[in-house]
């Protein structure tokens, strides 16, 4: 009754606005609910080969950043960070129906990380970095990716880039959360 009381007098009695005003919280409490739901929840009931594009953005929300690819797919990518240790990417069609979800933060695709790739390259491989630091002194910028190593422990894998932002090499690192920090 609070919010209610608060909107009506805010806006008197013009419902249109009244309307809006509701929407917009429920987006807002919609966009909240899907940066935080569990990973098993995130694309819940969505079929590859079935569920569209409007599906995932239904039961995920609005994705970190949308991927065009040659062949007229598109890759939403949904990062859960930053203390999130997965990033999920989910391959929809040319003709919008879900291709493949899978999560991208794996030993299997950090080994295809290479010396040379750029940075763009990297983006889409792995999504979004949990941090990003720049070393003046050594002239490298590092990304690095926090995930599961194994069931029970996190760490980051780093990507090192030279200044023309290509990858020089790559690094793991303790999760500074294991060692009492954050």
């Amino acid at each position: 009754m609070g919010l209610f009381a608060s909107l009506l007098a805010l806006f008197g009695c013009d419902q249109q606005k009244v309307d809006e005003t509701m929407k917009k919280a429920g987006d807002t409490a919609r966009a909240t609910w899907n940066s935080v739901k569990p990973d098993s929840q995130l694309f819940k009931g969505i079929e590859p080969g079935q569920s569209t594009e409007a599906d995932v953005l239904r039961q995920a929300g609005k994705p970190e950043t949308t991927w065009e690819e040659e062949n007229g797919a598109r890759r939403l990518e949904y990062p859960r960070g930053p203390e999130g240790a997965t990033t999920w990417m989910v391959t929809v069609d040319a003709d919008g129906k879900v291709a493949r979800i899978e999560q991208v933060l794996t030993a299997e695709n950090f080994a295809r990380v290479r010396p040379g790739m750029n940075q763009d390259q990297v983006r889409r491989m792995l999504g979004k970095p949990t941090k990003i630091e720049k070393f003046a002194l050594k002239k490298e910028e590092v990304w690095g990716y926090r995930w599961w190593e194994s069931s029970q422990e996190k760490a980051f894998f780093n990507v090192h880039f030279n200044p023309d932002g290509m990858v020089t090499t790559t690094s793991r690192s303790d999760d500074p959360s294991r060692m009492g920090g954050g």
